[in-house]
Formats: C-alpha cells, structure tokens, sequence
C-alpha cells in the first residue's frame, strides 16, 4: 500500500485557478470591466473556491488547520497546500528518525 504525501494533483490545480481567476477578476474590475471576463471569471473562481474546500475537507490526512485555511477566498488553496506540504515533509523527516 503506496501512501501519497503531498496533496494530489487535482488540489494543486484548483487551488491555482482559485487565485489566478480572482487576480485576473479583480485586474477586471479596476482596469477596463469588461462584462464577459466578469461572467466567465466569477464562475470560475467559485468552482474552483468550493473544489478546493471539498477536496481538502475530504482529505483524510488533512490537519484541522489546513481545512480552516481552505476556507480563506482567494488565497486559502495555496494556504492549506502549504500547510500540507509541511506536514509531508514533517512525515518524511520522520521516517527516518529512530525511536530512542
């Protein structure tokens, strides 16, 4: 049985998409408003927002703190991926370390 330590691949999507859409959303906003970048990137951001909540409250290695962060608009995907990250690499550190 082969255990994944980093979040998978599909976390990682979303959670860039979620930022990428809410920049290029936002850049909308304050520069030319364009109606159609607006309705394509408003869905999009929320896809991607509630993707990486689900994804990440589904995750059964998921710490508490790494789903308290996925709750964040915005930015809370790469949150909760760096919070995962750090815990796999705590883990992986570990393997290593013999009991005394």
């Amino acid at each position: 049985m082969t255990m994944h330590l980093q979040p998978p691949l599909h976390l990682r999507i979303a959670a860039h998409a979620e930022l990428i859409s809410l920049i290029v959303m936002l850049a909308n906003v304050f520069t030319i408003h364009l109606k159609p970048i607006s309705s394509l990137m408003g869905p999009t951001h929320g896809c991607a927002y509630l993707f990486v909540v689900i994804a990440t409250w589904r995750l059964r290695r998921s710490p508490a703190a790494a789903k308290v962060l996925a709750l964040v608009p915005g930015a809370g995907g790469l949150l909760a991926l760096r919070r995962l990250d750090r815990r796999a690499s705590a883990r992986t550190q570990m393997k290593g370390v013999i009991p005394s």
